[in-house]
């Protein structure tokens, strides 16, 4: 072989080498290597109130994209938050914006989290089917959660039932803060409010005490289509509430779709039958994705037109989604 024959030998064996370094440092067993909006693997966690709703996402989203893979670990508000800031999760799904501290904790780490609004959650309140008092007013929740009233009897002086037996669904959980911060607007809640360990056992424990109220997602329970949720909404009973005075009884209303839409103040007075309703909350999810991977994918998944109709589908108000007010005449 002469010299010039073997230096562009030397030289292709050299870039082979080089091409066959990168493919080594970057290929499928390399974590991240494949993350692209529709592949790879992405760690993400979720406020557990929404735990049926997510997951209906997650599956829909990784058959429609099979290398796709969305870990998603269902936890208390509180704990969902800890893991975003300490970098164990890519993006998380929560009911509320990031507040001052968590704020200053991003900006020292130079990060600009996303905010997408996904959706608009309505908290039911659930009674044990033996129950009268099925038509509650905001102000009698507050007097119940704090423990102003502490028996039945006192909120509508039927007999039967004693003591109130408060339960939420977790400790630290989103539900209990959106008592305490728009319900109670601050009180310190009843001595007699205990947490459960889930949503089903909050839902069983309310089925089997005839005393007990308790507040859950209503996506555990607004899915007809879901026999696990079928199952949990005929275990209790789902009370009507107004935060309006003096209510009639057609002011009582559930957190149906329509009502969980918000109307204008315009819609409010052309339309003095609707009223928004009161335990409503907004769904976010907050990436600090630094680039368009799985994460982003996913986020744009629930935040666009398939993602939004599973939100109508369940029971939830989607975000993109205006809700229609149909009106017919008076016979």
């Amino acid at each position: 072989m002469n010299k010039r024959a073997h230096h562009t030998a030397t030289s292709v064996l050299a870039v082979l080498a080089g091409a066959i370094a990168v493919v080594s440092c970057n290929g499928p067993g390399t974590p991240g290597a494949q993350d692209t909006p529709t592949t790879g693997s992405v760690a993400i966690s979720v406020d557990e109130t929404f735990a049926p709703i997510l997951q209906a996402q997650i599956d829909t989203f990784s058959k429609l994209y099979p290398s796709a893979r969305v870990q998603a670990s269902f936890q208390p508000e509180e704990k969902v938050m800890l893991d975003l800031i300490n970098d164990k999760v890519k993006l998380v799904v929560v009911t509320r914006e990031l507040n001052a501290e968590e704020k200053s904790v991003f900006d020292k780490q130079t990060i600009v989290p996303r905010i997408t609004h996904i959706g608009i959650d309505g908290l039911a309140i659930v009674l044990h089917k033996s129950n009268p008092d099925s038509l509650l007013t905001v102000a009698q929740l507050a007097d119940i959660f704090t423990g102003k009233v502490s028996t039945w009897n006192q909120v509508s002086g039927k007999k039967g039932l004693d003591a109130i037996n408060v339960v939420f669904d977790a400790n630290r959980s989103s539900t209990a803060r959106f008592v305490r911060d728009s319900v109670t607007r601050g009180a310190a809640l009843t001595q007699r409010v205990f947490a459960a360990t889930s949503n089903p056992a909050l839902l069983d424990y309310v089925a089997t005490h005839p005393n007990a109220i308790g507040v859950v997602g209503v996506n555990w329970i607004s899915d007809r289509d879901d026999p696990a949720a079928v199952k949990f909404f005929n275990k209790v009973r789902v009370a009507s509430i107004t935060a309006r005075p003096n209510p009639k009884p057609s002011d009582y209303i559930q957190p149906y779709q329509v009502y969980l839409a918000e109307k204008t103040p315009a819609q409010l007075a052309e339309y003095p039958e609707l009223q928004n309703y009161p335990l409503r909350r907004n769904l976010y999810i907050i990436s600090r994705e630094a680039r368009a991977g799985l994460g982003t994918g996913f986020a744009s998944f629930v935040a666009g037109k398939n993602g939004q109709l599973i939100f109508q589908k369940s029971g939830l108000m989607p975000a993109q989604m205006q809700a229609r007010i149909v009106t017919t005449p008076k016979l």
